[in-house]
């Protein structure tokens, strides 16, 4: 079992009675006010339509965050800033089952969803990633290609206030960022010279935080705490960047509106849906349906909304819906170095990243391969964790002088590399509905099945000791792998 098990509860019955009815249909429903809900709904409102877009969350109130407080790195670790929803236990989440997991989901409710939470790093897919079975053999092709993005990329890129540098080698030519780069602190340019040793390619990272003041984002006053949101209002999470854009344009955002069910008309098509708020069941028509809720919440909506035309839930013909979960699953390696690297600058985002084992090569024995990024290692009480539970570290002696030495040693002193593992959509892995498990309105939890693949471990084995060799060639005193398999909260595929 999971170590972040919720609480069982009996499912209630749906309760068919609406208390609240729009007769009237908007153009459009979104149901999710995360990165695809607020960018659908900015575009669709920008255009004149009719938007009404519903989360189970709230606006976050940046008063509350913990970033700027005394005892950030406690904060960081509470439950009620907890990025795991089964940790956080508040009532806008929703719990999930993982004891057949190997991961736990990571994820925020709210307006802006998890860009809320995440560290503004801003890697595109690659071309090949599009044509994957054509490549490599594996997985299926898009039907559409990056060219095809290309456009929406940089529209994108705007309007979330990406920072960094045009020409990066590991992509096609192309238009850069549309904000300069930021300064590489002193962890990038030292990793930056081990790279150069090795003849691996690197590049300054890409950030959705802006380095000078960008539309309603201000500049980026290096905090370092990104990962529990911006204080400074600096990084493009969507509350800042999409959803006024959309609120400006007519659009309308419901917040404590949990989806219940999609509605249909006489011919099976969506045409609203039925949430629970304030204690009332609601209903809102609507001419056109979006969900927009993640790879975990979208799955779970459509099937929740099954019925005597879909028995096996909505859009789930091909018995698809829920299935090929993909999580990115990542290690952790840190190097220690003599020279001051103020390793908690912000942004928190990618100093430089690395493509060099991004492409397949079969002579490594996997197919696809890992992204890296230079990341710093925070404070004091997130450096003892890396030592406690570190390969080749954590029996160590820890106590008394030995404990002050490596905090010295370390605090100021390291740099971690992240290695983003390429997971496959495999079909066992997958999002179904808890027979028992409810949220607190009485809803079916979500049941995770996530098994890492032979593919996956090998990608990280080979990935993080390629990591170890770069500390080394940068000068490391010490480098040790912190984990090598864990979730980075991107929730993917299941609505295929």
């Amino acid at each position: 079992m999971h170590r972040n098990q919720p609480q069982r509860h009996s499912p209630t019955t749906f309760r068919e009675p609406v208390m609240s009815v729009s007769h009237d249909p908007v153009d459009v429903l979104i149901i999710g006010a995360g990165a695809s809900g607020s960018t659908a709904a900015k575009a669709l409102a920008e255009q004149g339509l009719s938007v009404v877009v519903l989360d189970q969350g709230h606006w976050t109130d940046v008063g509350d965050l913990p970033g700027d407080k005394t005892e950030y790195e406690l904060l960081w670790n509470n439950h009620r800033y907890h990025p795991d929803p089964n940790m956080r236990d508040r009532r806008e989440d929703y719990p999930t089952n993982l004891e057949d997991s190997e991961q736990p989901v990571y994820m925020y409710n709210g307006a802006g969803g998890s860009t809320v939470y995440f560290a503004g790093v801003w890697s595109r897919p690659l071309p090949s990633d599009f044509r994957v079975r054509t490549l490599d053999g594996v997985a299926d092709d898009w039907p559409i290609s990056y060219e095809d993005l290309l456009p929406y990329f940089a529209m994108t890129d705007y309007d979330m206030g990406v920072s960094g540098l045009a020409g990066n080698t590991a992509y096609p030519p192309g238009g850069g960022p549309p904000l300069p780069m930021h300064p590489i602190n002193p962890t990038g340019r030292r990793m930056a010279e081990g790279l150069n040793k090795l003849g691996w390619h690197w590049w300054p990272g890409y950030s959705a935080i802006p380095s000078r003041d960008h539309n309603r984002q201000a500049k980026c006053v290096r905090l370092g705490v990104c990962r529990t949101g911006c204080v400074a209002g600096a990084k493009g999470s969507a509350d800042i960047t999409l959803l006024p854009d959309a609120l400006a344009h007519g659009a309308k955002v419901e917040t404590g509106a949990r989806v219940a069910r999609i509605t249909l008309d006489e011919k099976g098509r969506a045409n609203g849906a039925i949430y629970l708020q304030d204690g009332h069941e609601k209903f809102q028509a609507a001419r056109v349906v979006i969900v927009a809720a993640n790879g975990i919440g979208t799955p779970r909506l459509l099937l929740m909304s099954e019925s005597s035309r879909f028995p096996n839930g909505l859009a789930n013909s091909s018995d698809l819906v829920g299935r090929r979960l993909m999580l990115h699953p990542f290690g952790s390696a840190i190097g220690l170095y003599d020279d001051d690297l103020e390793d908690w600058l912000g942004p928190a985002g990618a100093q430089i990243e690395c493509m060099e084992f991004y492409e397949t090569d079969i002579s490594r024995g996997f197919v696809r391969g890992s992204k890296w990024h230079v990341m710093g290692t925070g404070g004091p009480l997130e450096m003892a964790t890396r030592w406690h539970i570190g390969e080749g570290v954590r029996d160590e002696d820890f106590w008394g002088e030995q404990f002050a030495l490596k905090m010295k040693q370390s605090v100021g002193h390291s740099i971690d590399w992240i290695v983003h593992a390429e997971d496959l959509p495999e079909e066992h892995n997958r999002v179904t509905l808890d027979p028992t498990l409810t949220d607190c309105d009485g809803l079916p939890a979500p049941k995770i099945t996530y098994v890492t693949s032979d593919n996956t471990h090998r990608i990280l084995d080979f990935g993080l000791n390629r990591a170890i060799e770069a500390h080394y060639a940068a000068g490391a005193t010490k480098a040790w792998i912190t984990f090598r398999n864990f979730s980075s909260g991107h929730n993917l595929g299941t609505a295929k």
